[in-house]
């Protein structure tokens, strides 16, 4: 079991720094196709490649901030019920959550096979879009191994209660 926590974190981390090096990519892209415009030499494509890596720096993104708890959450009435009350609606939730992402998991690598049997590309680059739809369904995954792992800490936590 630990060797799959480590394996799981091991997997957040590197994705956390290739998300990174996707929004520095935008940025990077963006600044220099703004320049070239100036003096009228856009880069051919930039939309494309800023709309790809917008999306793989936000699926890459998910699962440290799962991790991190960085995602918005509105706990008002929670707060005023007991600890067990609270660890019991926190698994419910990990639990509807871990069932999503897995149905999305599925259903986007399916959805990326379904393009890739097609030849479906890009407007003006073709670029083969499955790839980018295969590693949302990567990033999907970890998503909900980080889910899993979270359920599996609640219910030994409620185990001891």
């Amino acid at each position: 079991m630990a060797f799959l926590r480590k394996t799981i974190e091991w997997m957040v981390e590197k994705l956390k720094m290739a998300g990174a090096l996707c929004l520095v990519s935008m940025m990077a892209l963006t600044c220099v196709d703004v320049v070239g415009r100036l003096f009228r030499h856009p880069i051919f494509g930039s939309v494309e490649i800023v709309g790809f890596l917008a999306t793989m720096s936000v699926a890459m993104a998910l699962p440290y901030t799962h991790k991190i708890d960085g995602h918005v959450g509105v706990e008002l009435v929670v707060r005023l019920l007991s600890k067990k009350t609270q660890l019991i609606i926190d698994l419910i939730t990990r639990l509807l959550s871990l069932a999503l992402f897995m149905l999305a998991t599925w259903r986007l690598a399916v959805y990326a096979h379904t393009l890739q049997a097609s030849g479906e590309v890009s407007m003006n680059l073709e670029f083969p879009e499955y790839t980018v739809v295969y590693v949302v369904a990567f990033c999907s995954l970890v998503f909900s191994l980080v889910i899993g792992q979270d359920v599996v800490t609640y219910i030994k936590e409620l185990k001891k209660k």
